[in-house]
C-alpha cells in the first residue's frame, strides 16, 4: 500500500503508525506541514492516509500557524471519503476527519495528558476491527478537544474525561483522539512541548507529570494499534 502522513508539528510524530508501515512494507510518503510541504492535490496515487495530531484546532486562523491550512487539509480528507479510501485521523486529525464529514469539533470535558484507559463501547466491541482490544486498554492522551458526531458516527471508546475517544465514521474512516502510537522515542519533545505540565498534574484530575509518563510501558497499545491496523488494511484491500 502507499501510505501518506500529514505532521503538523516536528513534536508530534507518528511513532508506532509509522512503525507499522515500515513493519508491514508500505510505500511511504509525507507532508511535513510545519515545514512548508505542500498537500498532495488529491488522492490520486495513495491508498491511505493518516492524519496526525498538533496543537491547532479545525479552525485555527493563519496568524497563530502560518503554515497550517485547515481547509486544504479537510479538501483531501473529503477526497479519500469520496473515494472510499482508508482514513485514521489522530488528535487533531480526528477532529478534522469529523469537519470532513460535515460535523464541528468540540472542547473535551477535560484536559487529558499521560495514559489513562478508554473503554470500548458495545459499538465498539462489535467492531471486529477492534477484536484485540479488549473491553478496557490503557492508552496515550494529548488534548483538549475531540472529534463532532454524524448521526452516523458511531462511538467506539470512550474515557472518563472524555466522551468521544474512538469515533468511526464509515467502515474505512476512524478517528482517533487518543495516542496509541506513543513509544519512549517520541516522548520528551512532546514533553518538552508543554508549557506547565508539572503544575498542571498537580491541579486537575488527568495531567499526568512527565516521569510518570515516560516510565509506562507503551509496548501493549502499540500492539493493539499494529492489529487494528492490520485488520482495516486487510479489509479494504
Amino acid at each position: 500500500m502507499r501510505i501518506h502522513f500529514i505532521l503538523h508539528e516536528s513534536f508530534e510524530q507518528p511513532a508506532a503508525y509509522l512503525d507499522w508501515a515500515l513493519d508491514r512494507g508500505h510505500e511511504v510518503s509525507t507532508t511535513k506541514v510545519y515545514e512548508g510541504d505542500i498537500l498532495p492535490s488529491s488522492s490520486t496515487g495513495i491508498d491511505m492516509l493518516i492524519v496526525m495530531g498538533g496543537p491547532q484546532s479545525p479552525d485555527e486562523d493563519l496568524v497563530n500557524f502560518p503554515y497550517y491550512h485547515p481547509q486544504a487539509e479537510i479538501a483531501l480528507i473529503q477526497d479519500f471519503i469520496n473515494r472510499d479510501k482508508p482514513v485514521v485521523g489522530v488528535c487533531l486529525g480526528a477532529q478534522l476527519l469529523g469537519v470532513a464529514y460535515g460535523a464541528a469539533y468540540e472542547h473535551s470535558p477535560e484536559k487529558e495528558i499521560g495514559v489513562f484507559p478508554i473503554e470500548l463501547t458495545k459499538d465498539g466491541l462489535a467492531d471486529e476491527n477492534f477484536s484485540s482490544f479488549g473491553k478496557e486498554l490503557p492508552v496515550g492522551h494529548w488534548h483538549g478537544d475531540m472529534p463532532g458526531l454524524t448521526e452516523d458516527a458511531r462511538v467506539l471508546a470512550t474515557s472518563k474525561g472524555c466522551p468521544r475517544q474512538i469515533v468511526r465514521y464509515s467502515p474505512r474512516h476512524y478517528g482517533f483522539q487518543c495516542h496509541l502510537e506513543f513509544n519512549p522515542e517520541v516522548l520528551p519533545a512532546l514533553i518538552a512541548s508543554e508549557e506547565d505540565l508539572e503544575k498542571g498534574s498537580q491541579d486537575f484530575p488527568f495531567i499526568q507529570d512527565a516521569e510518570t509518563i515516560l516510565a509506562f510501558d507503551y509496548g501493549q497499545m502499540n500492539k493493539a494499534l499494529f492489529d487494528f491496523l492490520d485488520c482495516l488494511t486487510q479489509s479494504t484491500d
